[in-house]
């Protein structure tokens, strides 16, 4: 078990008079080399529920376990440095957090604040601009002479660069275009098969959700709603429109089709490959649905 969280609780500015509660009785566990996805309505939690995985932030009520350490609530916590070496984490807009005079540099930062040597951290740099799809000549130019689109693929390979075994993902996709989203998705879908990364991708779309995801944890007002997998999650589309969530634009298609035509398809279709396979067993020769 990588990761596993236990009747977490947490407040901000807890015993004060702007006290106020993130996170309830949340008990979910991410096993190794699985892949997670966190959904729910802003403010429903996921971005509290992320900070903890990494002890970015303490519980304050519960506990917490990240690969052998445990962490309890109201405990002094020192040493937490391993911890967020094990576990990286891409947050929204990581191209923000770059500051270094060469893209080597900024890479070869994390390495080297964790005690890896200076001639470790340039090689773990080569390998990985090459992981996010660019090439070694970008090492030695300026971050922010760079097009959005490689300041980001520069920020990730940062953090892969401290060779983390937990990849968390805060929204990664923020802020790019269709193509841009896919390529990203695309990349770290590979990462996590190469790698046998444990991936948790905390995301608004329903789509990324579906096709990446094994399990879903469905969050709600801080607590934990649902966990599923996708074709589980998506089968109760009326319990995601209540909670303000949109299933993803395929199974939208699917239930039109079965209404439309009063039919059952006999599972949830989670891709277009899978929609179009149900949709033949209703189409006769003549092409018109049944």
């Amino acid at each position: 078990m990588a990761i596993k969280l236990e009747q977490l609780g947490f407040c901000y500015q807890k015993n004060s008079p702007f006290e106020k509660r993130a996170l309830e009785d949340v008990t979910v566990s991410f096993e190794d080399g699985s892949y997670t996805a966190i959904v729910g309505h802003t403010g429903s939690g996921k971005s509290t529920l992320l900070q903890h995985l990494n002890a970015l932030l303490l519980p304050t009520e519960g506990k917490i376990t990240i690969f052998d350490r445990e962490i309890l609530a109201g405990e002094k916590q020192k040493k937490l440095k391993n911890i967020r070496k094990k576990v990286g984490i891409v947050f929204q807009f990581p191209e923000a957090q770059l500051f270094e005079e060469t893209v080597q540099k900024d890479i070869c930062f994390g390495p080297l604040n964790f005690g890896v040597p200076l001639e470790e951290a340039e090689k773990r740099a080569r390998e990985v601009i090459r992981e996010v799809g660019l090439t070694e000549d970008i090492l030695e130019r300026s971050p922010f002479e760079l097009s959005g689109g490689q300041m980001r693929r520069v920020a990730i390979a940062g953090v892969l660069a401290m060779e983390p075994e937990v990849l968390v993902l805060d929204e990664p996709t923020a802020g790019l275009d269709p193509s841009g989203r896919r390529e990203i998705m695309e990349m770290f879908y590979e990462l996590h098969e190469r790698k046998n990364l444990t991936t948790v991708l905390v995301t608004h779309s329903m789509e990324d959700a579906a096709q990446y995801a094994e399990k879903i944890v469905l969050m709600k007002e801080g607590t934990v709603d649902q966990i599923g997998t996708p074709r589980e999650i998506f089968q109760e589309s009326e319990r995601l429109s209540e909670l303000g969530l949109l299933v993803p634009e395929v199974v939208r298609f699917q239930r039109d089709f079965e209404k439309k035509f009063s039919v059952s398809f006999s599972k949830v279709c989670l891709n277009m490959d899978e929609l179009l396979e149900e949709m033949m067993r209703f189409l006769p020769e003549g092409g018109n649905p049944l």
